[in-house]
């Protein structure tokens, strides 16, 4: 669990990260001592525009510090979702930027060890992959059997009903999700 503190730290980290790269096109540089930020960890940084999704990307497991991988996530949010236009400087004042700080993935034997809510799912079959954060569940509303589908289908490319194919490989993780707008 992180503190408060260290929360406020890392949002801080991705806003300054985004900001710099926008504006004077530079990654500044930072180095978090803390043991918390040091640890390997994959994370996401998505940003919400006025309440809409503006840009998400993340990395499931991650050999660089949390807090380099952060840096290099809040980049790729702002500039590269390939579902957005980039960041430009004149919506920074506009955006909202969360961070969600993942355990490893666990990989499972039956669906019925998945938590809506509590579990983000990782689905993998051949090349084809897709992952949704726990926190889709919430903002979607969807069933266990809706939020697999959506999954296979629209983030891994595979047919609908690929998570009930004993093929197919199921992981489940969990987050630690934060964002600007908690400490405003």
């Amino acid at each position: 669990m992180l503190t408060f503190e260290q929360k406020n730290i890392l949002l801080k980290l991705a806003r300054d990260t985004i900001e710099n790269y926008i504006s004077k096109g530079i990654v500044p540089k930072f180095e978090l001592k803390d043991t918390v930020f040091t640890q390997k960890a994959g994370a996401f940084v998505t940003i919400h525009k006025r309440g809409e999704l503006r840009g998400c990307i993340g990395i499931i497991e991650s050999n660089n510090k949390l807090y380099e991988t952060i840096m290099e996530m809040a980049i790729e949010a702002a500039r590269n979702d390939p579902r957005f236009p980039p960041v430009n400087e004149y919506e920074l004042k506009d955006i909202d930027i969360e961070i969600s700080v993942l355990t490893p993935p666990k990989k499972i034997e039956s669906i019925d060890e998945i938590e809506l809510g509590r579990h983000g799912v990782i689905v993998r079959k051949g090349f084809a992959s897709g992952v949704f954060l726990p926190q889709v569940a919430k903002e979607t509303g969807w069933t266990k059997e809706e939020f697999l589908r959506h999954l296979c289908k629209d983030k891994a490319g595979l047919p609908e009903d690929a998570f009930k194919d004993k093929n197919t490989l199921i992981y489940i993780f969990e987050a630690e999700v934060f964002k600007e707008s908690d400490f405003k």
